[in-house]
C-alpha cells in the first residue's frame, strides 16, 4: 500500500506492522482527523486475521499530538472486550499489564510500537474469546475443548446474530510442517498453513445423538501455487467422534498429499525442460513452482507464442494451452489469443518426452486453425 499522506512516524509504524506481523493484515478506510485542509492522514481500520476470518479495529492517532499513543476502537460485537481492565486469572492479568506497559512507555519514534501493541491486543482477544467459549453451557463443547486444549495455535470464536443461532467456531492448525522450507526458492513472506474450521451449534440438548460439526478445510491463499485444498476429500465424521479422534487421520492424509505436491514440482520442471528441444528455450518460465511457461513458435511466416498453464494435478491433469499472435492486434490494442486448449491427445501414463512430442504435433495442426482465425477476424480497411 502507499504510505503517502501519513506523518513520518505513523508511516514508519504502519510499514513495520504490515511487514512484520505474523499474519497478513489489511488496511482500510484511511482518513484524516484534522480540520485543516492539509492535515495528515492519522486514522485507519485494520483487518486482522483471527479464527479464519477478520476482526476490524479502528486505529486513531492524533497527528497534532504525535507523542500520544493511538486509540484503538474494537468492533460493536466485542463491547465486553476490555483489554486494560485488570481482572481475570493471573495469566490474563499479565497480558493486560504488558499492554499497559506498551502504552505507558510509548515512543512515537520507535517503528515497532504499533506492531507490539496490536500483537498484545490480539493475544488478549484470543484469551477473551477462549474464556467466552469456556463459559458456554454446552457439555459437548466443554468435552471437545478438554480433548484439544493441549494443541498449540487453536483459535476459538463465539458467533451469533439476530436471525442466526449461536455457534462456536474453531480454527485448528494442522500438521507441524514448515512448508516454506520444503519449496526451494520459496517466495512466500508469511508461513503457509492449512487449517480445519470446525463449527458447532450451541445448546441443542434435545438431540439424542449430537450431529456432526460443519467442517471445512482452509489454507493461506498463497499455498494454492503448490497445493489446492479444494482437491482434498475430508474423512467422514463418525457418530460419537470428537476432534481428538478425527484430527490425526486427517493430518496423516494431508502430510502425504503435501509431500506429493512438493515432489510434483520436479515433474513439472522436467516437462518444461522436455519442451525445449522441440520449441526452443522458453521465453518465460515459473522457476519455483513450474506452473507456467511461454515459448516462441512459428508456422511458416506466422509467428506466435504458446503459453503453458500447468496444474498442481499434473500429470493427472493435462496442461492448458493458449496461443497468442505476435502479428495480429485487436482494436483494444491487445494481441489476439486463442481460447484455452485442453482437448488434445494426452495420457498421464506417457513418458514426459512423449507428452511434449504429442503437444508439439497437436500444435502443428492447431497453429493453422489459429492463423486462419486471426486472419478472418482481422478488420478490413
Amino acid at each position: 500500500m502507499s504510505f503517502d499522506g501519513f506523518p513520518p512516524f505513523i508511516s514508519a509504524q504502519l510499514h513495520y506492522l504490515l511487514n512484520h506481523f505474523p499474519d497478513k493484515i489489511k488496511v482500510e478506510q484511511v482518513l484524516s482527523g484534522s480540520k485543516s485542509y492539509n492535515g495528515g492522514l492519522d486514522r485507519f481500520t485494520l483487518l486482522i486475521p483471527y479464527c479464519l476470518d477478520h476482526i476490524k479495529w479502528d486505529v486513531i492517532y492524533n497527528a497534532e499530538f504525535p507523542l500520544a499513543p493511538p486509540d484503538i476502537i474494537f468492533g460493536p460485537e466485542d463491547e465486553d472486550f476490555h483489554p486494560l481492565y485488570m481482572t481475570g486469572a493471573e495469566g490474563e492479568r499479565d497480558l493486560k499489564s504488558q499492554t499497559r506497559n506498551i502504552l505507558s512507555d510509548w515512543n512515537n519514534k520507535d517503528p515497532t510500537r504499533l506492531q507490539a501493541l496490536i500483537q498484545e491486543l490480539r493475544d488478549q482477544y484470543m484469551s477473551y474469546q477462549r474464556k467466552r467459549v469456556g463459559e458456554v453451557d454446552d457439555d459437548r463443547l466443554k468435552f471437545e475443548i478438554s480433548t484439544i486444549c493441549s494443541r498449540e495455535g487453536i483459535e476459538m470464536l463465539i458467533s451469533s446474530g439476530v436471525e442466526k443461532p449461536e455457534e462456536v467456531k474453531f480454527a485448528v492448525p494442522l500438521m507441524d510442517m514448515n512448508i516454506n522450507k520444503m519449496v526451494h526458492g520459496c517466495p512466500w513472506r508469511h508461513p503457509q498453513k492449512i487449517y480445519l474450521q470446525v463449527i458447532y451449534p450451541v445448546g441443542r440438548k434435545y438431540a439424542s445423538t449430537p450431529s456432526a460439526p460443519r467442517l471445512k478445510l482452509m489454507s493461506t491463499s498463497e499455498l494454492r501455487a503448490l497445493f489446492s485444498i479444494d482437491d482434498v476429500k475430508l474423512p467422514s465424521w463418525l457418530d460419537g467422534m470428537c476432534m481428538a479422534e478425527y484430527l490425526p487421520h486427517l493430518e496423516e492424509s494431508l502430510r502425504k498429499q503435501v509431500l506429493e505436491a512438493v515432489s510434483l514440482i520436479d515433474i513439472r520442471r522436467c516437462f518444461i525442460e522436455a519442451l525445449a528441444p522441440l520449441f526452443g528455450r522458453p521465453l518465460e518460465a515459473d522457476p519455483v513452482f513450474c506452473r507456467k511457461a511461454t515459448f516462441l513458435a512459428s508456422s511458416g511466416s506466422f509467428v506466435f507464442l504458446v503459453h503453458f498453464l500447468i496444474s498442481t494435478q499434473f500429470p493427472k491433469q493435462q496442461p492448458a494451452l493458449m496461443l497468442q499472435s505476435s502479428q495480429h492486434i485487436l482494436p483494444q490494442g491487445v494481441p489476439k489469443k486463442s481460447p484455452l486448449l485442453t482437448e488434445y491427445p494426452w495420457s498421464p501414463r506417457w513418458e514426459i518426452s512423449r507428452m511434449a512430442e504429442r503437444i508439439f504435433d497437436f500444435l502443428a495442426d492447431e497453429s493453422l486453425n489459429f492463423k486462419r482465425f486471426c486472419n478472418e477476424s482481422q478488420p478490413q480497411h
